[in-house]
């Protein structure tokens, strides 16, 4: 989950009251306090709230919650005078784009980080580390429009953000810190995406990387934001920066996308959408009795617009920058929030049980253990995977034991896992940019043949990483769990031959150990060496 840091002198004023309080009651919102400096904050928030990715977004919230400033915040926004064209070439490549214009907005090196903060946030959130959202942020003064959304030839050139030498687009991928870690989004296309204005300037090459002729400085007061991606997703998260800069004073303005069939749209679409809540939902999950008007008070301390219909049901306008509000459900869930968890009544069960641990529960703690007194750090990724992940980078043949999702929203979750090294090895991948060595492991399910089963693995990735180390540490485990085993040679070719091996008990084979082979370290774009454990433990558990 993310964590943002607020400074208090930017959250006291934007939110309007103290930090103590801030501190004390942020919380109750959907958020882990990590730490408490002497000028900022850190604050974990929930990811299913990416509204929250940002100082202007938790003051908002906060705004609503100690009845500040209640009801549904309401953004205008100005005709526009600025219009985009999209070219049939990109629709192959990334076809969606929102756009946005935001003036007037007063920059200093806070605000900016936070800016800066809030797209990385958006781009690992709603974005998927860029593949489905990737958002451009330009000074506007720089430029000239009407701009223009295409693809061109990977030898085009321009000077990419942070340098002062034009490079050509496929030297970016090459070279460029953003390129090698980005270059798979693209690399395999003929033509690469890319705005320019009306002077063949360059805006961004989404979503590697912006030109560095619209960097955003503290003299910035104009905005043009571009939001590209794969989906329905890039709206959102539109509206949220939008309405974050507007909330530091910046004026919205719409921006006209004219598309290849020469329709238009206009953007961005910040009308609120509509839902009806009844009194009877929302007792059937929280079993307290609400008026219609307790209902309307804390939905609009969660900063939705509300109103009583008549003495069952209320209406719900949910702003458009809520990315979560899929289901009436989740309005309840607000309603909670906005009434306190503290304050709803304790009730005794109606009906006596007696509970004790689960045989997976007294096998789970003594593997944690060992692996921590190891030296490795748990992890609890997604079960769901796709078949990319968890077969074709491992250089492993696909298998017919897999469970698939009958209805996938996403390409990346389309399969539950059959194994769980995947899993870690895309971990390790979100977290390059942490010190070295890195040593995790999980304790998780995978299914097979639509039975589940409980696996542990680990990976440890550092230059110095090889088979002696690992087999150590898998010794170690075993010993510890008092298992006799022994090891035959492996034929996994997810691991480097003469460098693994297939661990088994009683004569039946339990997992696999060793050096992952480097082409699987390539494929999950890793840049150091990494050695790994799996091992079935079904048939462990009591």
């Amino acid at each position: 989950m993310p964590v943002i840091t607020l400074q208090y002198d930017d959250l006291e004023k934007l939110t309007g009251t103290d930090k103590e309080t801030f501190i004390k009651r942020v919380p109750m919102i959907g958020a882990d306090i990590e730490r408490i400096e002497d000028e900022y904050i850190d604050v974990e928030f929930f990811p299913d709230r990416p509204d929250l990715y940002s100082v202007e977004g938790a003051a908002r919230a906060m705004r609503g919650f100690l009845d500040l400033e209640t009801g549904l915040s309401e953004y205008e926004v100005k005709p526009y005078n600025i219009s985009i064209s999209v070219s049939e070439d990109i629709l192959k490549i990334r076809p969606f784009l929102g756009c946005a214009v935001v003036r007037g907005v007063k920059f200093n090196s806070s605000s900016i980080k936070s800016l800066m903060d809030l797209q990385e946030d958006l781009h690992w959130g709603l974005g998927r580390n860029r593949k489905k959202v990737s958002i451009g942020v330009h000074d506007l003064s720089y430029v000239k429009p009407p701009f223009r959304y295409m693809a061109v030839d990977p030898n085009f050139e321009f000077v990419p953000l942070d340098y002062t030498e034009k490079m050509s687009m496929i030297e970016i991928l090459e070279k460029h810190p953003k390129g090698t870690k980005f270059a798979h989004l693209v690399k395999d296309f003929e033509k690469y995406p890319i705005i320019l204005d009306s002077q063949d300037n360059v805006l961004s090459f989404p979503p590697i990387i912006n030109g560095t002729l619209t960097s955003v400085t503290e003299k910035t007061t104009d905005l043009f934001i571009d939001v590209t991606g794969l989906g329905e997703a890039v709206y959102t998260a539109l509206n949220i920066v939008v309405t974050a800069l507007a909330e530091r004073g910046g004026e919205i303005e719409f921006v006209r996308v004219i598309r290849p069939d020469g329709e238009e749209v206009i953007l961005p679409d910040m009308e609120p959408k509509t839902r009806l809540l009844t009194k009877a939902e929302v007792k059937s999950l929280l079993g307290m009795e609400f008026s219609t008007k307790e209902i309307v008070k804390q939905l609009e301390r969660m900063r939705f617009g509300a109103k009583a219909l008549d003495e069952e049901t209320v209406e719900v306008k949910v702003p458009a920058y809520r990315a979560d509000i899929l289901h009436n459900y989740d309005l309840v869930e607000d309603i909670a929030k906005g009434y306190g968890y503290e304050n709803i009544k304790v009730k005794i069960p109606e009906t006596y049980t007696a509970g004790k641990s689960h045989p997976i529960s007294l096998l789970r703690a003594p593997v944690n253990e060992i692996m921590v007194g190891l030296g490795y750090y748990e992890v609890m990724p997604f079960t769901l995977t796709s078949e990319k992940v968890n077969f074709e980078n491992m250089r492993r043949e696909k298998t017919d034991d897999v469970t698939y999702v009958l209805h996938p929203i996403s390409e990346d979750q389309t399969m539950l896992r059959t194994t769980v090294l995947p899993n870690l090895l895309e971990i390790l991948a979100l977290n390059q940019h942490r010190e070295l060595p890195q040593k995790i492991f999980e304790f998780g399910e995978i299914v097979s043949n639509e039975m589940t089963g409980q696996h542990v693995a680990a990976v440890s990735i550092h230059p110095q990483a090889n088979f002696t180390e690992i087999y150590e540490i898998l010794d170690a485990l075993m010993r510890e769990m008092m298992l006799p085993y022994e090891v035959k040679e492996s034929e996994d070719p997810a691991f480097l031959e003469g460098r693994r091996a297939d661990v088994y008990v009683k004569g039946k084979k339990l997992g696999v150990f060793g050096e992952l082979h480097p082409e699987v370290i390539n494929n999950f774009a890793l840049g150091y060496a990494v050695v790994g454990f799996e091992l079935d433990l079904k048939d462990l558990i009591g």
